[in-house]
């Protein structure tokens, strides 16, 4: 009989606005995974417990704001969790840089269970200023984390996800400055928030945090999807990257976006599409390069007669951050 181990909440960075709550988690079983492992065999172990995560179905939990405020939720068959509900004086919450600090626990009585971190689990809200310039949406897997997504059958997303530590993974060159700058925007001094949407699966969540904190980059919601979703998917459905940015242009309806991806799978597609549906709200689109002739070639193809908004395909960091000061987007 295997034992099982103590409970706990992923709390997962989200954002709202001064009227708007909304927090997402999973609630599982602690796998011990240790991010910081370097050995081979550790890396791998790690990986398989990244994936087969044991959910806690059908918790009952709660959400204590700084203020004692409570709102509780559920979660559901794979242990996910979402409260997307009205709650007024939420930026009077917030610090400085626009985040609410807050806890989530377990609510139902487990006598057999230990319950790690005494049942008090952190968790953060982004609520922007209103005085901020924009906002800022980018991919993750080959436009600021180096991946190797066009590679043949993906291997070196395989090989790159399983043996490597999130600390030792590289960002591409140049990436964390060009995201300080776009989120210190016009004034440098500004708190413009970046939101870094993915294709990844949620339970790459930790791992996705700890590289862009050990690198650097300004803190954000990150944006993930459920294996559930990917399952369920019908044909025809929006991608679940493109409903995920759809959302937040909605939460925001008066906040303009600059939107960053690379041209190695469908980000071009996705934010030409977004573009045309909102052409006053997106500054500017950035894709970077990829080492791949027969991707790039599409991607300039639909690009070629397009005028809505601003395109570069971005060969460096530099580049982008001379395009960004000559469009004002930057000091």
């Amino acid at each position: 009989m295997f034992k099982k181990g103590p409970l706990q909440i992923v709390v997962f960075q989200s954002y709202g606005t001064n009227s708007h709550l909304y927090v997402r988690g999973r609630a599982l079983e602690d796998e011990s995974i240790d991010l910081n492992q370097q050995h081979i065999f550790h890396l791998l172990v790690n990986s398989w417990k990244r994936f087969e995560s044991d959910e806690i179905k059908y918790a009952n939990l709660k959400i204590t704001l700084p203020d004692s405020r409570i709102v509780e939720t559920q979660t559901d068959d794979h242990g996910y969790f979402l409260v997307d509900t009205i709650l007024e004086n939420l930026q009077a919450l917030a610090n400085e840089e626009g985040w609410v600090n807050f806890e989530v626990s377990y609510s139902d009585e487990h006598p057999k269970r230990k319950i790690q971190n005494n049942n008090r689990f952190k968790g953060e809200l982004l609520v922007p200023s209103t005085e901020v310039d924009y906002g800022v949406v980018t991919d993750i897997d080959d436009t600021l984390l180096h991946t190797g997504v066009v590679s043949v059958l993906k291997w070196r997303v395989i090989y790159n996800t399983i043996f490597k530590n999130a600390k030792h993974r590289l960002p591409l060159k140049g990436a964390p400055e060009f995201y300080h700058v776009l989120h210190r925007g016009k004034s440098g001094g500004n708190a413009n928030p970046i939101f870094y949407v993915s294709h990844s699966p949620w339970n790459m969540y930790r791992y996705l945090e700890l590289f862009l904190r050990q690198h650097q980059f300004p803190k954000g919601p990150i944006l993930l999807r459920s294996f559930k979703n990917i399952l369920q998917k019908k044909r025809g459905d929006k991608p679940q990257k493109q409903k995920e940015i759809l959302n937040i242009l909605k939460t925001y309806p008066k906040m303009r976006f600059i939107l960053i991806g690379d041209s190695g799978e469908f980000d071009a597609d996705i934010y030409i599409e977004i573009a045309q549906m909102y052409p006053d709200r997106i500054l500017a689109i950035y894709l970077r390069s990829v080492r791949h002739t027969k991707k790039m070639l599409r991607v300039r193809g639909l690009f070629e007669n397009y005028k809505t908004t601003p395109v570069l395909l971005v060969e460096s960091s530099d580049q982008a951050i001379a395009h960004a000061r000559a469009n004002g987007f930057i000091k």
